[in-house]
Order: C-alpha cells, then structure tokens, then sequence
C-alpha cells in the first residue's frame, strides 16, 4: 500500500516472468533480438515497459530485451493508447481477463473477442 497499490494478488504462472529472475534468458534474447533486422513500423507499438508508442526500430528492439526483466506497465499502456485515440481492443488469445481488465481502467471504451 505504501507504494501506492489498491491490492496485490498472486498470480497462477508458471514463472518469475517480467523479474530480475529472467536475467539469463534476458541475455539470450537480447541476442537473438541483435541480430534480428527490425524494420520501422507503420504505427506505433505499446510496449509494457514504457507504456508508450514506440516507432524507432532501435528502440523497440531495446524495449523488447527490458520488459523480460521489467515490471508490466499494463494500465499505463492502455490509458496513453485510449489517451492516443484508440477505442476498440480485441483480445487475442484463450480466455478473456484483459477484456477485464480494460472494463477496470475505462468503461468507455469497446473490448470483444477475436480467434486465431
């Protein structure tokens, strides 16, 4: 609470993902990350460590190799997407807890499923 939390829950994982803990892993993939080609991209990407769009392909390659060891700044990114015009979101993947969690950051915006 000191730092500011409403509550804190434990999560049901697998792994001790977005930690100091991903250390090892975190220097394997910055190594493939390297020495991948990223192009720029054709509009901004959200990435969980800095919660904003990114559009330099330096940077979000950086990106990329931080948030395996970087807290998720998940409700940030989603009110600077919703703050940067965005109001549709479409949850990719089993489950719906983002659409949950969407509803929790703004009500005003449309959350629906999608399948792959």
């Amino acid at each position: 609470k000191e730092a500011g939390a409403r509550r804190a829950l434990l999560l049901p994982v697998g792994g001790a993902f977005h930690s100091p803990l991903m250390e090892p892993a975190r220097e394997e993939l910055a190594a493939a990350i390297k020495a991948t080609h990223f192009a720029s991209p054709s509009c901004p990407i959200y990435q969980n460590v800095c919660a904003t769009g990114v559009t330099d392909a330096a940077e979000i390659q950086k990106n990329l190799i931080a948030q395996l060891t970087a807290p998720v700044k998940w409700s940030q990114s989603m009110q600077n997407m919703i703050a940067d015009g965005a109001s549709h979101f479409t949850e990719i993947g089993p489950g719906n807890v983002l659409q949950g969690l969407m509803r929790k950051i703004d009500r005003s915006v449309e959350t629906s499923k999608g399948e792959i």
